[in-house]
């Protein structure tokens, strides 16, 4: 079978490259398929995760100093490698207005999916939005409303996220697991492990007022974050503030992550919204017990609520400190969770979750 994935980038260190690198190596070097990717401006940079060798790339350069020279130039592009290769599906995985529209321009003689990796709350920036602002998001979800109903199927990641759209199309398919070591964490270190991009949607200010609380009890623990820094996010002089510089160290991403996560012995997630929270299920690969935020959507899908982790109400701060300090100084509960965790995050496993995807294409194409 011939697949299309039609995408912007996938040099870049997210989760949606991520998931991207593994279902398509999968389907290509395990279930046979060809698969196809299309990018916007990519050119020659190189890939920060693992692509398969035999994936087949196509890059469409557009002008960006003009809207309708860019649209111009995609939809050109774009027809331009359908009729070339002459797809079988199309998986459209692109979450802003172009990529909701894709049937609206393209038409669906061929099969097309979309797979939306984020939740809608991803279009809020801060928590004041203005007049202005909020008149767009309402036109903007008009048009993104009945884009997504022209696909012949809308995925999202999880059960939370199909109350977000109103749609007859919807279907859910998590992301698949990255990777799954023979070695695991011990649980025996005193660092904690946040993982993501510095930005209002992971709630790194909420992050460091819990930290704040919980050093003040146990000020030998080390919190290490790795993501894509933001120099104007006010993260560093949060740190001044709260006194808590000794113990909290910023890092840029890095293609080991999995040597981090094996010398963690707690994860957290401090999201406002998530679409997923690939990390989740990284952490818990490893054994490593994970205390998230409850936030729209993911987490209550990943983690068993005082089983393999904690759940904590989005936005109880006092809460989620207590939930650390129970796990610091509790080894034995940290271990039983850790456990309960790397045996349950298996039905995320490659084999289960790409196989949902070849049924899913088998039976748009008979």
């Amino acid at each position: 079978m011939r697949l299309l994935y039609i995408t912007n980038q996938i040099y870049g260190s997210g989760g949606l490259e991520r998931v991207l690198s593994v279902k398509a190596n999968y389907l290509a070097d395990i279930l046979g398929y060809e698969i196809h990717i299309i990018t916007l401006n990519q050119r020659d940079k190189s890939l920060f995760y693992n692509f398969s060798e035999s994936l087949n790339y196509h890059d469409i350069s557009v002008r960006q100093n003009n809207s309708f020279l860019y649209i111009f130039d995609y939809i050109k592009g774009i027809k331009r490698i359908i009729n070339k290769i002459q797809p079988d599906v199309i998986s459209v995985c692109d979450d802003g207005l172009k990529g909701m529209l894709f049937p609206v321009i393209f038409g669906k003689k061929i099969p097309v999916i979309f797979e939306r990796h984020v939740s809608r709350q991803i279009e809020f920036r801060s928590d004041k939005i203005s007049v202005h602002d909020k008149l767009w998001l309402r036109i903007k979800a008009l048009l993104m409303n009945y884009g997504g109903s022209k696909f012949h199927k809308f995925i999202v990641l999880t059960k939370g996220n199909l109350k977000e759209w109103n749609l007859n199309n919807l279907m859910v398919i998590p992301n698949p697991l990255p990777f799954y070591d023979s070695e695991f964490s011990e649980l025996n270190s005193k660092n904690i492990l946040v993982v993501g991009k510095q930005s209002y949607q992971k709630g790194y200010d909420r992050l460091l007022e819990i930290w704040r609380k919980v050093h003040q009890d146990y000020p030998d623990w080390k919190l290490d974050i790795y993501g894509v820094l933001d120099p104007n996010s006010g993260l560093e002089e949060l740190v001044k503030d709260f006194n808590i510089g000794p113990s909290v160290n910023f890092y840029p991403p890095v293609k080991d992550i999995g040597d981090k996560y094996k010398c963690a012995s707690i994860y957290l997630m401090t999201s406002r919204f998530e679409g997923f929270g690939m990390v989740l299920i990284e952490a818990m690969s490893y054994g490593v017990p994970c205390i998230s935020f409850d936030c729209p959507y993911g987490p209550s899908d990943i983690i068993l609520d005082g089983v393999d982790g904690f759940l904590v109400s989005n936005g109880d701060i006092d809460l989620f400190a207590d939930r650390i300090k129970l796990l610091i100084k509790d080894s034995n509960k940290r271990s039983d969770m850790g456990k309960l965790a790397r045996k349950n995050v298996l039905r995320y496993s490659p084999a289960k979750v790409v196989n949902q995807w070849d049924n899913l294409f088998r039976y748009l194409t008979t």
